[in-house]
């Protein structure tokens, strides 16, 4: 019995534990569309390649494992680039399988003929080509290996058309199994550091990171929120780990929290420039970062504790280390007090900026208008220059992974791809992308 390369990649997407694919059908991938169909894997089809590229990539990160992306060869791979470099640069797993031309044609001005492994290598974690079709499972297994364990990124896999339309027997087919991550816990000797740091600090302030959204640690640091009773900052993505209406959220005296902390907790959150490179914090502040990627330590600040580990255990560990709250009376300490202070201040700006009749309508009033007539559990999709930045201070969040923006690669055009992932993975929510 013999299976095409077709039904070869279509049956390995199945037992990476694969359910849906983004896509664009056309020579030569049209005939792995059809198998992937055929193994009951849900195939999204859309018009044009940067979009499905962008909805596989939202994907990776609302799901947590890697969002796969079908192209064609050439101008396909070419196009579906912006949603690999966005996942590359955003840490979001993501493989793309693009065709490509036939082996036995390349050099000779073959269809769409494109050096697309080489392309693809200078933004990808992996890049390559199976050397035979049995050997597709394999690669596969690499991808997705390399797309969603130790830190996040994007894979590329190129399948020339005569191993799409080859054949090979069943019996030199080798069977994989799912992909299984593993995660690993903080040194103790440096959770014990951490903790004396948190333990002796006057003026705390914990920001949460796109990272602790995407590792689903909304529990952990949610109780070390509680134990603790710190202040914490969101990141754009970072809302709703930790409800935006929680009474310890600093957002609306960013710039105060970040001036006046004197120890600082890094979860999952890059200094990079979303947090104006750390040159806002205060200087004399001790940093503590948690982060998956020992590289990432230290960028742009220097790091008195660097923990690394998979941020919802090392967060855990953290709690558990923390004998009590950072001042024995939170609601009455005079940093907590300061810092509400200033968010009254602003949110009384803020409020004002609501009521402005003024037309053509404002950002601010035409967002307070929309707010209004959602639902509480939105999930928003937001994009643009003012239109991002202006909706993160307008629209609240409760729970994690609900706000979809263009984060650290800051590009445009990413609304409908990620509006479509986000619909499919919460299929019984509203979705609104502006």
């Amino acid at each position: 019995m013999s299976l095409s390369g077709a039904q070869v990649i279509a049956k390995a997407l199945k037992q990476q534990g694969v359910s849906v694919v983004f896509g664009i059908v056309g020579i030569p991938v049209v005939d792995v569309a059809e198998a992937i169909q055929a193994e009951g894997i849900k195939f999204i089809s859309f018009r044009n390649e940067q979009s499905c590229s962008y909805a596989a990539s939202a994907w990776g990160f609302l799901t947590g494992q890697p969002g796969v992306c079908l192209v064609v060869s050439g101008p396909g791979v070419v196009h579906a680039l912006a949603g690999v470099v966005n996942s590359q640069v955003n840490l979001w797993p993501l493989v793309l399988i693009g065709g490509s031309c036939e082996t036995t044609l390349e050099g000779a001005g073959a269809f769409q003929e494109c050096q697309q492994v080489e392309m693809c290598r200078p933004y990808t974690k992996f890049s390559a080509r199976p050397q035979r079709i049995e050997l597709i499972p394999t690669v596969l297994q690499s991808a997705t290996r390399h797309a969603a364990l130790g830190r996040p990124g994007a894979a590329y896999i190129d399948l020339p058309a005569d191993f799409i339309q080859g054949s090979v027997d069943t019996s030199a087919v080798p069977s994989i199994g799912p992909l299984r991550p593993v995660f690993a816990q903080a040194d103790p000797a440096a959770i014990r550091e951490a903790a004396m740091l948190l333990a002796n600090a006057r003026s705390p302030l914990i920001i949460v990171g796109k990272g602790a959204a995407y590792a689903r640690a909304e529990t952990a640091v949610r109780a070390l929120v509680e134990k603790y009773q710190a202040p914490f900052l969101p990141t754009p993505m970072g809302k709703g780990v930790v409800p935006d209406s929680h009474k310890r959220n600093a957002s609306s005296a960013r710039s105060s929290a970040l001036r006046t902390a004197d120890v600082v907790l890094l979860l999952g959150a890059r200094v990079n420039w979303i947090l104006h490179f750390g040159k806002r914090f205060n200087p004399q502040a001790k940093i503590i970062q948690v982060d998956v990627h020992a590289e990432e330590m230290g960028t742009n600040v220097t790091i008195d504790v660097a923990l690394q580990g998979h941020l919802p255990l090392v967060v855990e560990q953290l709690t558990a280390a923390i004998v009590e709250p950072f001042t024995a009376a939170p609601d009455t300490n005079e940093y907590v007090c300061a810092l509400h202070e200033h968010a009254q201040a602003n949110g009384a700006k803020q409020a004002a900026k609501y009521a402005d009749a003024q037309v053509p309508m404002t950002y601010h009033r035409a967002f307070y208008e929309i707010k209004q007539r959602l639902p509480t559990d939105v999930v928003l999709v937001s994009e643009g220059a003012n239109t991002m930045d202006i909706a993160r201070t307008v629209f609240d969040f409760e729970e994690p992974r609900r706000r979809l923006d263009c984060a650290t690669f800051a590009n445009m055009g990413v609304g409908m791809g990620f509006a479509i992932a986000a619909q499919l993975h919460y299929a019984n929510q509203r979705v609104v992308a502006i």
